[in-house]
């Protein structure tokens, strides 16, 4: 099996401390998910986030209606924790993000680790660039939540 990497940083001007907790609702990743992929909580809000909770939902990925189950292996707040697939379309998928303080800010990273079914050859034709469409939404997102603070 595969396994493909993709790595994101992305410099937001804010504390650790100050967007950890928008991470720590699940019920955000609504707003982080682009609405192409109709993405949709099945699990009850609100959702404890801490390691071992599961999350369920639903999106569709090139149209195709998709479960996906979720759960949270690693919760170290305000500065990291990992999700795994444990059910979904990947034969693979661990995200971690990390929140790692810097001068002006956060430096918020995501890596993810994933394999597909049909290998190398779907990845490079549609999950890829799927993936990094997703990726470039959610940090456009990102700087929209996170605006920097007004200069008075």
């Amino acid at each position: 099996m595969k396994i493909h990497v993709l790595e994101r940083e992305l410099l937001l001007p804010r504390s650790p401390a100050e967007i950890f907790p928008f991470f720590s609702r699940a019920e955000n990743l609504d707003e982080l998910t682009p609405p192409w992929l109709h993405f949709n909580i099945l699990t009850e809000l609100p959702i404890e986030m801490k390691e071992g909770t599961f999350i369920d939902y639903k999106l569709r990925i090139r149209m195709l209606p998709i479960r996906w189950r979720s759960k949270i292996t690693a919760w170290e707040p305000p500065h990291r924790f990992v999700d795994e697939q444990v059910k979904g379309p990947y034969r693979r998928w661990v995200h971690e993000h990390t929140f790692i303080e810097h001068e002006k800010g956060t430096l918020a990273r995501d890596r993810i680790e994933y394999a597909v079914l049909g290998g190398a050859i779907i990845n490079r034709l549609l999950v890829k660039r799927d993936v990094e469409k997703i990726f470039h939404y959610r940090h456009h997102r990102l700087k929209e939540i996170f605006p920097p603070p007004d200069v008075e």
